[in-house]
């Protein structure tokens, strides 16, 4: 019988024959005993959006065992700003499905990421993991259907400036060793993602690349493969550990900040989505887009303005979120336009089957049905995101263009087929609405529309309040004013946020 996973590249998978998300704990102790594991690390996500750890040597199997069963305490209070001192302890349990081989410890490790719950036992309510899991669980009751997504990771590398294979400023898209610098910390960080069970599309180097003083500063971007919605957010939190990890073994630094200076490329995190149901991509049907696409499309579309407060968390965003650039402002939606805010990107439909046959005369035309690769892309985040909350916040968004009256003519009406900065166009930019353009901005839209989130319990009231709090809290309704012509204060400001997400 053919092995299936011989080609996958985490050894979990390949050694137990199961994909991830069957794992179970028997699984996961035998492949410790078998290959000689010494550490079990517990991996959660703060509310800075980073991981955090929690390191145990094994010393027995009952040990591994209780490890394995029972998690165990952390002080809450410390991990997130909502949570009062006097009453700080949590569990984090892990998820025997995120298990994966630690690419970088000396001593053989299994890193399995974490679920936080309260004394009683319960989901802590106000989690990201858990809202996400939550706003999962509510799609999926409304619609029947699955809610998958994927990432755009852009991210520049910082290193010593050199004069060898200099390519012109703004104009690194897609290039090659040598003249992308850090092709191979990338495939290398590639390889790394892919080994503890991240679904990787391709990597290359995007178009910013510039000198600063002394400095090279190196765009490059990692984009995922659609996947359920949950376990996306977990392979882009590893994936973001992984890259900086290997950036700090190689003595350079890795941002995914939104801006680094005016008038260079800013770093985005581009989200696609995708419903399915058995194995179907609802999205498209006869290659054109269906109702339900353009249902999705309204919910977010709707909610734009308070997605921001998930996706766009400090004022630096605000400083990549311009007009005139790639970076959307406008509430618009359109077909391979990249100044919308929600693009339809160019899909496999007509003809699909016969390219391959065209470009290699050795080849039959195939049949194969392509749609599944359909995808409508959210472009406004940014790596400052908080991965979880942004990934529950479109899915709640995409159920409520279910819930909305209208939907499709909601999304027919914000349509452009047009560059909308272009002066030709300039009709069809003032019928449209904007994105916030601060952070105090950003919270007064999550404000005005938290009942959507609040709905069906998803979202945490304590949760909101403490995002609202914090957005507001910098005070930045006109930083971007306020700085645009001094680019020391800016790149200040640039190095506050420079580790942020």
């Amino acid at each position: 019988m053919e092995n299936k996973y011989i080609l996958n590249p985490n050894p979990l998978v390949k050694f137990l024959q199961k994909p991830q998300r069957e794992f179970t704990k028997a699984d996961i102790i035998r492949y410790v005993v078998e290959n000689e594991i010494e550490m079990v690390n517990l991996r959660y996500v703060g509310a800075d959006g980073r991981l955090k750890t929690l390191n145990f040597i094994i010393n027995s199997l009952e040990h591994l065992d209780s490890i394995l069963t029972y998690g165990e305490r952390v002080d809450g209070s410390s991990l997130f700003p909502y949570i009062e001192a006097g009453a700080s302890d949590l569990y984090v349990i892990p998820r025997y499905r995120t298990a994966f081989l630690n690419p970088f410890s000396d001593i053989p490790a299994i890193d399995i990421l974490c679920s936080y719950y309260t004394k009683d036992g319960k989901p802590l309510e106000s989690a990201p993991e858990y809202t996400l899991r939550k706003a999962h669980e509510e799609f999926k009751k409304l619609t029947g259907m699955e809610f998958q997504a994927m990432g755009e990771l852009e991210y520049y590398v910082v290193s010593d400036k050199e004069d060898l294979f200099e390519i012109p400023d703004q104009r690194g898209y897609h290039e090659s060793a040598p003249f992308c610098k850090w092709a191979g910390l990338r495939t290398e960080a590639m390889r790394a993602i892919a080994q503890t069970g991240g679904q990787i599309k391709y990597g290359h180097s995007e178009v910013g690349n510039f000198t600063l003083g002394d400095l090279l500063y190196e765009q490059n971007e990692i984009e995922f493969l659609p996947v359920d919605v949950e376990e996306a957010a977990d392979q882009l939190v590893i994936a973001k550990w992984i890259m900086r990890t290997l950036a700090y073994q190689y003595g350079v630094d890795l941002t995914f900040a939104p801006k680094i200076t005016v008038g260079k490329a800013g770093s985005g995190l581009h989200i696609h989505t995708r419903i399915v149901k058995d194995g179907k991509n609802m999205y498209v049907a006869d290659g054109k887009l269906t109702e339900t696409a353009k249902k999705a499309m309204a919910g977010i579309l709707y909610a734009a303005p308070s997605l921001t407060a998930f996706g766009n968390t400090n004022p630096t965003s605000y400083f990549r979120l311009v007009p005139h650039q790639e970076a959307p402002t406008n509430i618009c939606w359109g077909d391979r336009n990249r100044s919308a805010l929600v693009r339809v990107p160019l899909g496999w439909t007509e003809g699909a089957n016969e390219m391959v046959a065209d470009a290699n005369p050795l080849e039959k035309v195939g049949d194969a049905d392509l749609s599944i690769k359909q995808t409508i892309e959210f472009r406004c985040p940014d790596g400052s995101a908080d991965l979880y909350l942004l990934l529950a916040g479109l899915v709640v968004a995409a159920r409520h263009g279910f819930e909305m009256e209208d939907a499709v003519k909601y999304a027919d009406d914000r349509y452009v087929s047009v560059n909308i900065f272009d002066d030709a166009y300039k009709a069809v930019a003032e019928r449209l609405s904007y994105l916030p353009s601060s952070c105090v901005e950003s919270a007064q839209r999550l404000q005005e529309q938290r009942a959507m989130y609040e709905a069906h319990q998803v979202f945490s009231p304590s949760l909101i309040d403490g995002l609202a709090k914090k957005l507001a809290a910098y005070n930045d309704l006109t930083l971007r004013h306020d700085l645009n012509n001094n680019p020391d204060k800016i790149q200040e400001l640039v190095r506050t946020f420079i580790n942020a997400g």
